[in-house]
């Protein structure tokens, strides 16, 4: 009788230890996942939902953020297009200086652009961008007043440093916080970063117009957009402590409540394959691109269209971005490989140039939408980014990588349209050139296209 007594109560001590253990594992559960004391059992459901609700706020802020950068990555390039000639001539520029102007963008991407994954690692890419966004500001509320070439050069480039270091963490950003939802993301900002292009394109005139006529209000009433794109992005710099990934389970990359995880030795991305064509493709596109917003609107000018219908055929370019740019990085992220795509973007771009050739005037409408269409060769390029590399860290390397070398290759692009311009006399052979780097173009992104890693690659 006494042994099984014994026994009951050894029962009984063993089980009461193991509820006790229990408790003291589930409240230091409780503290390691909600930071604080276990307290009483409301306080400790209250918790996990106040830091829910904080993070889904936190997270719309940066979406907001991610827009409104977007927003203002292309106004200072596509205003100065609408605008070209007059600022020529109230500087006195030569064609082979507006040449020059018209590549100083890629020129300031290749340069910055290099410098913002070491940014953000020392300063986080939230204050980055918001640093980006005040550069911005402050260089087209310069640039117009600056006086000479010189100080409009110099205005010009400080705004286009604030885009080079944003242009770069934009996919960064996206990978590291919304890593399931790479394609719905890019395609958002990259909606929104056409959307910007376009209006500036097409608004220009008319809000130059309605300022008095002169140009130099026309450029810096842009100044207004980045200024407000400021705003979303300060707490990212008071808190360096950026929010946690949407998609947590394979957001490995940014490590638990947006902690940074172990560092890993830089990808030698020069031995990638994969990324060398992903930066050509990138060049291309950026040349025509650039080629497009300083040089398209004094085209269809100098083709005999009014000033203002020329500002709405570059608005037609910039805006087809809108709609695609959403569409196509979602669309892009579920295929294997994007080679089908980068060829139907080409060839709309070839057709586009030969009816800017024949018919420069009569089908001008059509060749903007094809254009327009060729255009859209910027996100896919950005959704390729994001989708060539595994990590993180890797994709900070392949955007940089790719966005500072295709922005050097871009660079003699606008410059050799002016030169060609000036020298022959119109526009046959300039665009005979933006028709001839399409061929390229769609043989790199066929190749970028294919379904790899960067990282495997330089791992060889």
């Amino acid at each position: 009788m006494m042994g099984l007594m014994a026994s009951d109560e050894t029962r009984t001590e063993t089980r009461a230890q193991t509820r006790a253990e229990t408790r003291v594992q589930t409240d230091a559960h409780v503290r390691a996942e909600t930071g604080g004391d276990a307290r009483a059992e409301r306080g400790v459901r209250e918790v996990p939902a106040e830091t829910a609700t904080t993070r889904a706020w936190t997270t719309r802020l940066l979406i907001l953020g991610i827009v409104l950068a977007a927003l203002n990555l292309r106004p200072a390039i596509t205003s100065l297009g609408a605008l070209l000639e007059e600022v020529r001539d109230g500087l006195g520029m030569s064609g082979s200086v507006a040449g020059l102007l018209t590549s100083v963008p890629p020129l300031c991407f290749a340069v910055f652009g290099v410098t913002a994954p070491r940014l953000a690692r020392r300063f986080g890419p939230g204050a980055v961008v918001c640093a980006g966004m005040v550069a911005i500001t402050a260089g087209l509320v310069i640039r117009p007043y600056a006086g000479g070439t010189g100080g409009f050069l110099a205005a010009t480039a400080l705004a286009l440093m604030g885009i080079a270091v944003s242009n770069v963490l934009m996919p960064v950003i996206v990978k590291r916080y919304f890593p399931d939802r790479v394609g719905s993301m890019t395609g958002l900002y990259s909606m929104a970063l056409a959307f910007g292009t376009s209006v500036a394109a097409a608004a220009t005139v008319p809000v130059t117009d309605a300022l008095g006529g002169h140009w130099q209000p026309g450029l810096a009433v842009w100044a207004v957009l980045p200024a407000l794109a400021v705003l979303p992005w300060i707490p990212f710099v008071r808190n360096r402590r950026e929010p946690a990934p949407a998609a947590t389970p394979s957001a490995a990359s940014g490590g638990r409540d947006g902690e940074r995880p172990a560092q890993q030795p830089p990808l030698r991305i020069t031995r990638s394959r994969t990324a060398w064509a992903l930066a050509v493709f990138f060049g291309l596109q950026a040349t025509a691109a650039y080629i497009t917003m300083g040089w398209m609107a004094q085209i269809f000018r100098d083709s005999g269209v009014s000033a203002g219908t020329a500002g709405l055929l570059l608005a037609v370019i910039m805006v087809m971005g809108v709609p695609l740019a959403f569409v196509i990085p979602r669309v892009a992220s579920r295929l294997p490989h994007q080679g089908p795509i980068v060829l139907v973007l080409g060839l709309c771009g070839l057709a586009g140039y030969a009816g800017l050739y024949f018919a420069p005037v009569g089908g001008a409408w059509a060749w903007a939408l094809l254009l327009g269409v060729s255009n859209c060769a910027f996100p896919l390029a950005l959704t390729m980014v994001g989708m060539r590399a595994r990590t993180g860290a890797g994709v900070a390397q392949l955007s940089a990588f790719a966005q500072s070398t295709g922005y050097l290759i871009s660079i003699p692009g606008p410059l050799l349209v002016g030169v060609l311009y000036q020298h022959s006399g119109g526009w046959g052979l300039p665009i005979a050139l933006m028709s001839a780097l399409m061929v390229p173009q769609i043989v790199v992104g066929v190749l970028a296209g294919r379904d790899r890693t960067v990282e495997d690659e330089a791992a060889r």
